[in-house]
């Protein structure tokens, strides 16, 4: 996706500025048309025409989001009004980007604006999932509980996505190290030990002649060798971005054992969570159906749900294309059917959510357990091969001493 800059005037009459992502001008331009916004002007962002927009504090995060909705909700059960909520939540507010919209908000409502329709104007303050689920919430008379609901949503992504990160930190670390020891070894030790030989006279290993090679090579063309590294990593980084780049390595995880499990239900559980959470909220099948596409991050289960969507447009049953689309554990779509066939499908969902954020912390559990193995093999090739490298010629030369 690109970043568009965009002029336009509110419901309110007043002239903003902001920008979007989309994949076009014209998606971009239909975006901001069902933020019920008329568009001036919208020019595509490069680098260097790109707004900075520096604040203190990023964009908000899953908790910062989980601890307004959840603050947000106890204070309307209170009967606190909304005008009067928004002005302590905006006082409450560490996060600078949330605190600027909400006094925003607040100023919009007070103008006789709606809540969700003043929050759809700061589209990466409040995310499209959870305007909607507070328009819905709005229209019938459930804002406290569309609240609520949004405030468990966030609590159970913040509390998933730590537990992945949880798991790929360690090996990550561990690789950086192995990295910074590759290079100090052959950047300062390897060379040392070549000149204190070579003076000795002592013929080297093989292994000691592999590594001194490699080292001559680093240290000769660095000037080379870093730069294409470089152009390397920001080709992958902009290659997943794009639409081949994200089957290929959508398709990737999905193949390899070690990360299918985890990504299968991962989906799983953001799936029936983010769609519970919007049947709860009054949201209807179909249009619940395409924003929790919107939410998943592999492209096969988007592309699952979009289908699922169109099927359901012309009358078939959810659990039908969740069966069909071949990637969904096979409780997902026998649970959902039996919720269709009861009447209970937002039930059914946050049982399976329930379900599938249990298996998710056991998947990382056995992904960290499969990769310490795994990581131990890594580094003892790694370092266990420059420690030959070194120690490999000592070893010749008390050899040769030995024999005479």
């Amino acid at each position: 996706m690109a970043d568009y800059g965009y002029r336009a005037i509110n419901a309110l009459g007043k002239e903003i500025k902001g920008s979007i992502e989309a994949d076009n001008k014209e998606q971009a331009r239909q975006k901001l048309v069902k933020m019920k916004l008329t568009v001036l002007s919208i020019t595509e962002q490069s680098m260097w025409t790109k707004d900075l927009n520096i604040q203190i504090g990023g964009y908000p995060t899953p908790r910062d989001l989980s601890v307004m909705c959840r603050q947000f909700s106890s204070m309307m059960r209170a009967g606190v009004g909304i005008i009067d909520c928004l002005r302590m939540l905006q006082e409450q507010s560490e996060n600078q980007r949330i605190k600027d919209a909400l006094k925003n908000v607040r100023v919009s409502v007070e103008k006789g604006d709606t809540l969700a329709g003043a929050m759809r104007v700061f589209p990466k303050v409040f995310p499209p999932l959870m305007v909607n689920m507070l328009a819905a919430g709005e229209s019938s008379g459930n804002l406290d509980i569309a609240l609520e609901r949004m405030a468990v949503q966030y609590e159970r992504s913040t509390k998933t996505q730590a537990m992945v990160k949880k798991a790929m930190i360690y090996p990550i670390v561990v690789f950086l190290v192995a990295i910074v020891v590759s290079i100090v070894m052959l950047v300062v030790v390897i060379p040392n030990y070549e000149k204190m030989f070579v003076d000795l006279g002592t013929e080297l290993p093989w292994i000691t002649v592999m590594y001194v090679n490699l080292s001559k090579v680093l240290r000769s063309y660095w000037y080379i060798i870093v730069p294409v590294i470089g152009v390397i990593i920001v080709s992958i980084y902009y290659f997943a971005k794009t639409d081949s780049g994200k089957h290929v390595f959508g398709k990737i995880v999905l193949t390899v054992p070690v990360f299918k499990n985890l990504t299968v239900k991962s989906a799983s559980s953001m799936m029936a969570r983010t769609l519970g959470t919007l049947l709860g909220s009054g949201v209807s099948l179909i249009e619940a159906t395409g924003m929790v596409a919107d939410v998943m991050s592999n492209v096969y289960f988007k592309e699952a749900m979009l289908d699922a969507k169109e099927q359901i447009s012309i009358g078939m049953p959810l659990s039908r294309p969740l069966e069909d689309a071949g990637i969904f554990p096979p409780m997902v779509y026998h649970m959902v059917s039996i919720g269709e066939e009861a009447g209970t499908t937002e039930e059914m969902l946050d049982r399976l959510a329930d379900y599938y954020d249990e298996e998710v912390e056991m998947a990382v559990q056995s992904l960290m357990a499969a990769m310490e193995p795994m990581i131990i093999i890594v580094l003892a090739v790694v370092v266990g091969g420059l420690l030959a490298a070194c120690m490999a010629p000592m070893l010749s030369m008390y050899g040769a001493l030995e024999t005479i």
